[in-house]
Order: C-alpha cells, then structure tokens, then sequence
C-alpha cells in the first residue's frame, strides 16, 4: 500500500506502478489505487518539482498564441494598438483593469500579474 511520497525512490516505485494499472476504469479492481497514486505524486510534484507561474508579458504573449492573436486584437483589453505594443514591450506597465480584463476575456490566470508571485 502506497503511502505519503517522501523520497525520489518512492517516486519512482509510484510512476512504475501507475504506469502499470492507468488503464484501470471505474469498478476496476486497481481503479481506486490509481486514482490515490495520481493524487500522491501530483502532491510530491508540487512541493519537488514546482512549475513557475509565467511573467505575465510571457503569459499574455503565449495565449496570443495559443490562440492566433494579434496585437489589435488585444485592444478592447489593454487600450490602443499603442498601448498594446508598448505592454507587451514592457515600456508599459500592465494596470489592474487590464489585467482584470485579460483574466476574464482571456482566461490568463490573474496569479500572473501579481507581484511577488511563486510557483
């Protein structure tokens, strides 16, 4: 039985053993153990091996595209194609309605234009 995941060893033996049941389907008899395997080495991922959450000009920029987007496109969030252009150059800063804005229209999570954030 799997238990809290402190070691690269542990991890290890828990990737093996989930590549060997991720199959596994509800009402299977490994199903449950997957699903506690998931959860044990997304929790050993989070505190080894942290992902940075993105400056917010690389965030903006990857959604663009992700999406296809162009500068103007970004105006009815940011201001002008001017505006657009010198937030993405950094000769502008990003103002709390803009990233309000690029939030919800967006979806860019609003962790990334908060200062001091961590990963």
């Amino acid at each position: 039985m799997f238990k809290v995941l402190k070691t690269e060893s542990d991890y290890q033996l828990a990737l093996d053993r989930t590549m060997d049941i991720f199959d596994a389907q509800p009402g299977d008899a490994n199903f449950d153990e997957l699903e506690l395997l998931l959860v044990l080495i997304k929790d050993y991922e989070d505190k080894y091996y942290p992902i940075p959450i993105p400056d917010a000009i690389e965030a903006i920029k990857l959604k663009m595209e992700e999406e296809g987007l162009k500068n103007k496109d970004l105006v009815p969030y940011i201001g002008s194609e001017g505006h657009v252009s010198a937030v993405l150059s950094g000769k502008r800063n990003i103002t709390l309605e803009m990233a309000r804005e690029l939030n919800i229209h967006l979806h860019i999570p609003a962790a990334v234009f908060l200062p001091g954030k961590t990963g």
